[in-house]
């Protein structure tokens, strides 16, 4: 159902701008789509975890107002990634503290993006920038017999308490599309403006042994390619 409702979002948004520019009588707007596809990078910016960047994939579509005669075009996008993490933890609380092992967490996003792509070499090159909404799954273990190692930086954390994270987060956007009119190499990094672990804070965990307020923040590169229809 949240998959639909943004779907129709993006529609409208396309919609009404595209009306909106062609009220002004100064030039025609033409309508592009196009699906993506490509692997991607996730990490996340943190004090309170020693992190691994872990890869997956991501898809989706863009749908693109080409404005004649001007220095951008607007594209309105959603797309769909699951990547995976790792988070350094020890099998017991006994155990040595430099004791690295990495255990792997996944997470789904949902990314709906509004993006200004500058024509740098007209139909060939753009540089693309702009906001992010983000629906993200909860962080999933991704082999449930390290529901019990303990999350270094901390005394009493397992690996189950992290998981509940924020679920809706704002980022921000910036890459580059290199390549001919219905074929591009796509490149996006992806911040996250929010704090991720912030939801965390709310669940009274057991920080002993380190940081008691819990902050992080997305990092995301996705390296893939667009066809255009």
């Amino acid at each position: 159902m949240k998959k639909t409702q943004l779907i129709l979002l993006v529609v409208f948004l396309l919609t009404f701008v595209t009306k909106s520019f062609a009220q002004r009588g100064k030039y025609d707007v033409t309508n592009g789509f196009s699906i993506s596809g490509g692997l991607s990078q996730l990490d996340i910016t943190t004090s309170n975890f020693i992190t691994s960047k872990g890869n997956g994939f991501a898809g989706g579509f863009l749908a693109t107002a080409d404005i004649p005669r001007q220095w951008y075009n607007i594209s309105f996008g959603m797309q769909i990634s699951e990547s995976t993490i790792g988070i350094s933890a020890r099998p017991t609380m006994a155990s040595a503290s430099d004791t690295n092992t990495f255990i792997d967490y996944k997470l789904f996003a949902t990314q709906l993006a509004l993006l200004v792509n500058v024509k740098v070499v007209k139909n060939y090159f753009t540089i693309d920038v702009g906001p992010m909404l983000q629906y993200n799954s909860k962080l999933e273990l991704k082999d449930d017999s390290h529901e019990n190692y303990h999350i270094n930086n901390y005394s009493n954390l397992i690996a189950t308490d992290i998981t509940d994270i924020s679920q809706f987060n704002f980022n921000g956007v910036v890459g580059a599309s290199l390549g001919i009119r219905n074929f591009k190499l796509r490149a996006q990094y992806i911040y996250g403006f929010t704090n991720i672990l912030n939801k965390l804070d709310d669940n009274n965990l057991d920080t002993t042994g380190g940081e008691a307020r819990l902050k992080g923040n997305m990092s995301m590169l996705i390296l893939g390619a667009t066809v255009s229809f």
